[in-house]
């Protein structure tokens, strides 16, 4: 097992980089998800267009006494429900949408208001000019293409009306009013359309924050893993330059032993022992950066559980520090199998580094299961983390040490985490010291799931 490189350095390889980004590739689009909120937006508005309408023939044909043709006029207020219901169905099914579903539905809500103009008088109904809430939704969801579609399907629309419909049989008390009538009608449309407008336009515009702001943060995501690459790069190339003179000491210091003018004197021998161990862990650690890196190749994956990979990262961490501080509490439960992941240990290694940093009396980790996920708890003893610190975490160069080049640590962990499908989450004891929880799916560890990226 190879040890981490230190309390805030680069203790995950590009192996694991390489994989956990290669996992994020399948988050679909935003404005594929966008679009399916909008698609809902145009779904309420065909609703409402619905019970209008309904009123409006209602009031139209038994209180002001104009006959309309009922039926014809029906038949589309049922097309228009048939496509609600179909566009609900689909979207049940759907987890994604393009511009021409959008473009579709619009087409459609353009035919079915053209429709029911073409059986109340064309274009001499005030309410034509509901054209332009078609229009503004166009311009609002689609691309300029597709919002020109609308505008000549419109316009056409409105053209033909104009030759072609049929007139309204008016009463003859209402013919010497139909100016003022006219007029009515065009000021019940002008409220209408506006207020739909404000209303719809607000939650499109909120839709599009949302997907603005999920784009920023898949850049933001992007520009962190980029870092993350050039981290593993830079480590693999210095560990590759550090195991030829690590190989020259060790050698040195064997020689040295073998010496008889050395060997006589126990105190100096003590003191090569210890410089051996350390050259060992040296050489560990750069072994292990070399493995996460993929330059070990043909070494088939370890199986091993849960409960024995945590219990020998504690075990490998208290030796390597020389440290009894650590307590480990293991509350997992049933025990379940899993691949043995060197740098998932390399991630660990670096929170308890900097937990032993900071309280190097007394660290605790918790190990536990919540449902389909494992929790990893990691408590100190320490001033605790201030609130700037809370507020960018696993922001590069985050960190609380005051020192040039630190902070790479946590920000490592905390990607290399959420890209397993996992997230870190840090916080301040009650009682004085930090807590830091590491959670990741069960999934992400089976052996199933395993892939080793070369």
């Amino acid at each position: 097992m190879s040890s981490t490189v230190g309390s805030d350095g680069a203790g995950v390889g590009p192996d694991a980089v390489s994989r956990t980004i290669a996992a994020s590739s399948v988050t679909l689009p935003l404005d594929e998800t966008t679009n399916v909120k909008n698609i809902n937006l145009l779904i309420q508005l065909r609703w409402i267009a619905v019970v209008g309408q309904v009123l409006t023939i209602g009031f139209v044909h038994f209180v002001m006494g104009v006959e309309l043709p009922l039926m014809p006029m029906i038949s589309v207020l049922c097309g228009s429900i048939f496509v609600n219901v179909i566009s609900q169905e689909w979207l049940r099914k759907q987890t994604d949408a393009r511009d021409r579903e959008l473009l579709l539905l619009l087409l459609l809500d353009v035919a079915a208001l053209t429709a029911q103009l073409y059986l109340s008088g064309g274009a001499t109904n005030p309410f034509v000019s509901l054209y332009l809430l078609q229009v503004t939704l166009g311009a609002m969801l689609l691309n300029a293409r597709y919002t020109w579609v609308i505008v000549v399907a419109a316009s056409l629309c409105f053209a033909g009306l104009i030759p072609f419909h049929r007139p309204l049989a008016l009463p003859t008390e209402m013919v010497d009013h139909l100016f003022q009538l006219h007029i009515i009608g065009t000021l019940i449309c002008f409220v209408l359309d506006a207020a739909l407008i404000v209303v719809f336009m607000t939650r499109i515009a909120r839709n599009l924050r949302d997907r603005d702001n999920g784009l920023a943060a898949l850049r933001q995501q992007a520009a962190e893993e980029d870092h993350i690459v050039r981290m593993g790069l830079l480590a693999s190339g210095a560990a590759h330059e550090l195991g030829t003179p690590l190989a020259s000491l060790s050698v040195i210091l064997s020689d040295w032993r073998r010496m008889p003018a050395l060997a006589s004197n126990s105190e100096l021998m003590e003191e090569i022992a210890e410089m051996q161990a350390d050259v060992q862990r040296c050489k560990s650690i750069v072994t292990g950066i070399l493995m996460s890196a993929g330059d070990m190749r043909g070494e088939a994956p370890t199986v091993t559980s849960v409960n024995g990979f945590f219990g020998e990262l504690v075990d490998d961490w208290r030796m390597a520090r020389s440290s009894g501080t650590l307590v480990y509490e293991n509350r997992f439960g049933e025990d379940m199998p899993i691949v043995s992941d060197t740098a998932l240990k390399q991630m660990i290694f670096n929170v308890l580094d900097n937990a032993n940093e900071v309280s190097p009396l007394w660290i605790r980790v918790a190990l536990e299961r919540e449902g389909d996920r494992l929790l990893l708890k990691v408590s100190d003893m320490g001033p605790g983390f201030a609130p700037d610190m809370l507020a960018n975490l696993g922001k590069p160069y985050n960190s609380s040490k005051g020192r040039p080049g630190r902070g790479l640590g946590l920000f490592l962990v905390v990607n290399a985490i959420r890209k397993l499908g996992g997230s870190v989450v840090a916080d301040n004891r009650p009682v004085g010291g930090a807590v830091v929880t590491l959670s990741l799916p069960l999934s992400a560890l089976a052996i199933g799931a395993h892939r080793h990226v070369r």
